[in-house]
């Protein structure tokens, strides 16, 4: 009696080892989205090889690309909307309100075309997104200009690159076009925050770090 309730027990904490794992990778919504595709992918390319059908099909590298770029946007929707409240210069607060509109109504797209395409999305931004935005919630003013124009330069930049692969690359025609037709559009966020970049930096070199409005 005593080894089955011992046995009893191992397989319980075996299961709540288990359960704990999976609450701990599901708590991060993009980890989870991407864990999704991969499985749905799989099973999509067996149903292309029994169907012999000639329709592509999105690989796991198209996936993953909705989906970073989905929590992207998402990101920047959530920053700007911080920055309209809490930056100092005018001009990263209008930086900001461009980044809820063209985001918001990108990622309207992007819902749309990874519908069609049976591609999970994200319901929030990533943990490490979170920490990002909860670390400039704490900031206003003058640092927080700094800050957010630093991180909007360099989240463009690799935004640009990822995009510039999935244009080329990317398996799904619909895909590839997506991206493609977005490039303009985040090229012209990183110029702008090139500028800003530059002015928000003069206004903190100065003696009395005043805005150049």
């Amino acid at each position: 009696m005593k080894s089955i309730y011992l046995s009893g027990l191992g397989l319980g904490l075996l299961f709540l080892v288990a359960a704990g794992c999976k609450n701990d990778s599901s708590t991060d919504s993009v980890k989870q989205a991407e864990k999704e595709n991969n499985a749905n992918t799989d099973s999509l390319q067996k149903e292309k090889s029994v169907t012999d059908s000639s329709t592509a099909v999105p690989s796991k590298a198209d996936a993953a690309f909705l989906v970073k770029a989905y929590s992207g946007g998402m990101m920047e929707i959530q920053l700007g909307k911080l920055a309209m409240s809490h930056a100092a210069h005018q001009g990263v607060k209008e930086f900001g309100a461009l980044m809820v509109q063209d985001h918001g109504m990108g990622g309207d797209t992007l819902r749309s075309l990874a519908l069609g395409k049976r591609i999970v999305l994200p319901d929030s931004v990533s943990n490490d997104q979170k920490k990002e935005r909860d670390n400039l919630t704490k900031k206003h003013g003058l640092e927080f200009d700094r800050s957010y124009i630093s991180l909007m330069v360099k989240d463009h930049k690799d935004d640009i690159d990822e995009f510039e692969k999935a244009a080329k690359n990317a398996n799904d025609p619909d895909i590839r076009a997506f991206a493609q037709r977005n490039l303009a559009m985040l090229q012209q966020h990183l110029d702008s925050a090139q500028r800003l970049n530059k002015r928000v930096g003069r206004s903190l070199s100065g003696p009395n770090m005043t805005p150049p409005y």
